[in-house]
């Protein structure tokens, strides 16, 4: 069960990557070209917190259904001098959670801003919230964290 949910968790952050990179692009593409907010970039944002959602979802329940919780509750030391446990214990989670706040954030400030600053507020939340996942996101090249690229059912 746990290695389904980790998979299914990776593969989502494809999604989430695509959306959110959907949602910058048409946020600086707004800006620089003036144009107004439309349907489109809506829709983007929307996909991009949907996906977020979703993300989030699997990843507190291998948080909590996996080592993690049990590796908490045995020290916080521990895990703190452990780069790999320190980085899904206490920075991928808590920078992911924070990309999720910033994402609903956005959305209904990007809804309430003007014409003129609906793009910018947009670029503003999605982006940092999308340089966050991009940070917090265990790449096979980061050496002590690195987790494959795709991950399959076996």
């Amino acid at each position: 069960m746990q290695s389904t949910q980790l998979v299914l968790h990776s593969l989502l952050r494809w999604g989430v990557l695509i959306f959110g990179l959907w949602a910058v692009i048409n946020a600086i593409t707004g800006i620089l070209h003036k144009r107004s907010y439309s349907a489109n970039d809506n829709r983007s944002s929307l996909f991009f917190m949907i996906f977020c959602d979703i993300q989030l979802i699997f990843g507190l329940i291998l948080f909590f259904t996996g080592p993690w919780l049990e590796k908490i509750t045995n020290g916080m030391g521990e895990v703190m001098k452990n780069a790999y446990d320190r980085f899904f214990v206490v920075e991928h989670a808590f920078m992911m959670i924070l990309a999720w706040v910033l994402v609903h954030l956005g959305r209904p400030a990007v809804k309430k801003a003007t014409a003129e600053t609906k793009h910018k507020k947009m670029l503003l939340f999605f982006g940092i919230a999308f340089i966050l996942i991009i940070i917090s996101i265990p790449w096979p090249i980061r050496s002590e964290v690195a987790r494959p690229m795709m991950r399959w059912f076996n």
